[in-house]
Formats: structure tokens, sequence, C-alpha cells
């Protein structure tokens, strides 16, 4: 936290002392809102014979709010969040007022997929996605024969 110095020098750079206290305030735990981890939605990912099953945790957030796409084998699930908040007294005098608002994005890898079977449900701050599997019809792995 603290160098222990007993003495400056003459030749301290005083803009790399004061980006090495910033990156000590990012990365205290107590200063959330700018850590990276913040910024995403824990997911968990299944892969079956048939199917990819995804639940991602997002309390709090509505269903019109979340979008979920696919594109080029890559399954996108992007929720944004706006709160707004008022407090008032007696006489409609403004106590509090917050305002929160964020995008929360994460992006898998899913290949061979039918997408016209991909079924999603939101129950009580979970999304859960069921992504079946095409069939694999024997065209997508071809054995070659070494002479």
């Amino acid at each position: 936290m603290f160098d222990l110095t007993p003495f400056r020098r003459r030749t301290e750079d005083h803009f790399g002392q004061m980006l090495k206290s910033f990156n000590e305030m990012v990365e205290d735990p107590w200063f959330f809102p700018f850590n990276s981890s913040a910024q995403s939605f824990r997911t968990d990912i299944r892969e079956e014979k048939d199917r990819y099953l995804v639940e991602a945790e997002l309390p709090g957030i509505s269903k019109d709010n979340i979008d979920v796409e696919l594109s080029n084998d890559y399954l996108t699930i992007r929720a944004k969040r706006d709160e707004y908040t008022e407090q008032q007294d007696d006489l409609s005098k403004m106590i509090r007022k917050e305002r929160r608002s964020g995008e929360f994005v994460r992006r898998f890898y899913v290949e061979n997929v039918d997408e016209a079977g991909i079924k999603a449900k939101l129950d009580n701050g979970i999304l859960k996605l069921e992504i079946p599997k095409r069939p694999d019809d024997g065209r997508s792995k071809k054995r070659i024969e070494i002479e």
C-alpha cells in the first residue's frame, strides 16, 4: 500500500508514483465498480451429447433487457440494467436520487448447433438456454488414409 522509503530522492518519478497509487486503488476489492470482473455475469455451460445447456445469472434484469444472439458459431448474451431510485420526504422534497446503468456481455463459441431449436427461459434471475446440436451426419469428419 505505501512505500517505506526514509528519504525522498530528487529524481523520483512523480507520474509513476501517481500511477502506482491509482492501480492500488483500482485493484482494491472495495473499489468493485472498476474491477473488470464486475462487468460480467456468472455463467455455467454444460455440453451433452445432443445439446449445450447454458445458465446465466442475471438477477434483477427483466427479459426485455436481455438479448441473446447466435452468429457465426458465437453465442452472445447481452444484458442491460437501468436502475433509477428516488426518495422524497413528506413535503415532496428530494432527499436522495440514485441512478445506475450498465451493460453486461458474454460470448461463447458453440459449433454445429440447430438454430431453429434453441429455447430460452428466464426464471428467478437465471437465464436458461437449451441449444440443440445438429445431428452428426458423418460428413463433418473424414478419415484420410496415409500411403
